[in-house]
């Protein structure tokens, strides 16, 4: 009975942790999507947007390199972006620390599925760069 009491605690564990980071991540990314969005606002008001021509996201906003460089410089669009960034990579590092618990756990099947769903996760953010 030791055992099961032991594995149940374990699980219980994981389940707080996962529970934590989900909570930490979505928290950090609003709060860097707020706080860009405060920036961006002060420092646009007067600027008029016009919806009839499309205008993508800058070229230094499209590569992470860029992006970490305008957040680190407190402008507005690139703390929206990471912020954006943090918000994609919360459910990957949940998925990546579900693996490592089951690896902990030796539940090799969990193990092998997890790592199945972090490579297609991992694959469909960076499988269409190449």
């Amino acid at each position: 009975m030791p055992n099961l009491i032991e594995k149940e605690s374990a699980e219980k564990r994981m389940d707080e942790i996962m529970s934590r980071l989900l909570r930490t991540g979505v928290v950090l990314a609003a709060v860097f999507v707020l706080g860009g969005g405060i920036l961006y606002m002060t420092q646009h008001r007067t600027v008029p947007t016009n919806y009839r021509v499309f205008q993508g996201e800058p070229a230094e906003l499209r590569t992470l390199p860029g992006i970490a460089h305008e957040a680190l410089a407190l402008h507005g669009p690139g703390l929206i972006q990471f912020g954006l960034l943090l918000l994609i990579a919360t459910p990957i590092a949940r998925v990546a620390f579900s693996a490592i618990a089951f690896l902990y756990q030796r539940d090799w099947t969990y193990v092998l599925v997890t790592l199945a769903v972090l490579g297609l996760l991992v694959y469909s953010l960076l499988g269409s760069a190449g």
